[in-house]
């Protein structure tokens, strides 16, 4: 699943410090990513007042919304640049091909890192006869000094689980509660998925440096004192020591966190850049089909690829983050 709408708004996407603690609430968009399979995604990040925590830059929950399971999200070869691409799925199996050669399936339980650096593609497809995917997806900004790296992949079939009296948290990407993921990282930063048993209390603890956001998927959930409803992203700010987790019912949630991120990003498209000028580059390069940056991907003839959306005519505008 990659950013794949027709016509992608553009973002700067502005360095911001940590605001302190905060329960703010960002409704997630419905996105139609288009092509015959009607594909629909649930999008809370990056939002117009709030386009990063941490290093996280996207956020999108797919697959909950398909049309129907003989519709699943197959996605064509496409491009990206500057970021890691993390796939968690919850349901079904989905196939992972890029330009580096990497060739796999992943399930529930399995996490796929993808690091683009200078330029990497790939296609995610559902795996015959398993039921339609469903699960999330983020995109990870990659600071200054790593940016250009080789592209390369992981797949992580064991990831650490954080358990305290009602929680089980898998620990995907960076430390939590002293738990770190295998998953290779550029910046300092947390992804966790949290289950929590019915009628359950929990203080988990936290980097207090960090900013973080919960995204609830399913089941009652009370965060820091406030309600949290399945759907929306609850910003939680900087300067907590922990987070107070309440459920009658028992709830699913991802939990994202990291050092406020110190640099402004552009981001269009699949791209995670610094200005207009490398958009416009790296979608060149696409365009005309640049094997020494987007090579080709086994198993898909040349012209199986999306083809890059048209820029906006105009230069880039910084979105700045909502001042608090």
């Amino acid at each position: 699943m990659s950013d794949l709408e027709e016509h992608p708004e553009a973002a700067i996407c502005e360095a911001t410090p940590g605001p302190g603690p905060r329960t703010d609430s960002y409704p997630s968009r419905e996105v139609p990513l288009g092509g015959v399979r009607g594909v629909t995604v649930h999008r809370v990040l990056p939002q117009r007042d709030l386009p990063t925590v941490g290093a996280w830059c996207f956020l999108d929950h797919f697959g909950s919304t398909a049309p129907s399971p003989d519709l699943p999200p197959d996605i064509d070869p496409h491009p990206h640049i500057g970021l890691q691409t993390v796939t968690w799925p919850f349901e079904g199996r989905i196939r992972h091909r890029d330009s580096i050669g990497s060739d796999v399936e992943i399930e529930p339980g399995q996490l796929n890192l993808m690091t683009s650096g200078h330029g990497i593609a790939h296609s995610e497809y559902t795996v015959p006869g398993a039921p339609a995917g469903h699960g999330i997806q983020f995109w990870i900004a990659l600071p200054d000094g790593d940016r250009e790296i080789p592209p390369h992949f992981e797949q992580h079939r064991e990831l650490p689980v954080v358990e305290l009296p009602g929680l089980r948290a898998t620990v995907l990407i960076g430390t939590l509660a002293g738990m770190r993921s295998p998953a290779t990282v550029y910046t300092p930063i947390v992804g966790a998925d949290l289950r929590l048993e019915p009628g359950s209390t929990v203080n988990l603890p936290l980097t207090t440096e960090f900013e973080h956001a919960l995204l609830v998927v399913d089941g009652e959930l009370t965060a820091a004192g406030v309600p949290a409803p399945a759907g929306p992203l609850l910003y939680l700010g900087s300067d907590r020591a922990e987070l107070t987790l309440t459920t009658p019912t028992g709830a699913h949630a991802i939990l994202i966190g990291g050092e406020p991120f110190g640099t402004d990003l552009v981001m269009w498209w699949n791209f995670v850049a610094r200005s207009h000028d490398e958009i416009q580059q790296a979608r060149n390069d696409w365009e005309t089909r640049d094997l020494s940056r987007f090579a080709g991907i086994a198993g898909h003839p040349a012209e199986q690829r999306i083809p890059a959306p048209p820029l906006p005519n105009l230069r880039l505008k910084p979105r700045k983050r909502r001042a608090h």
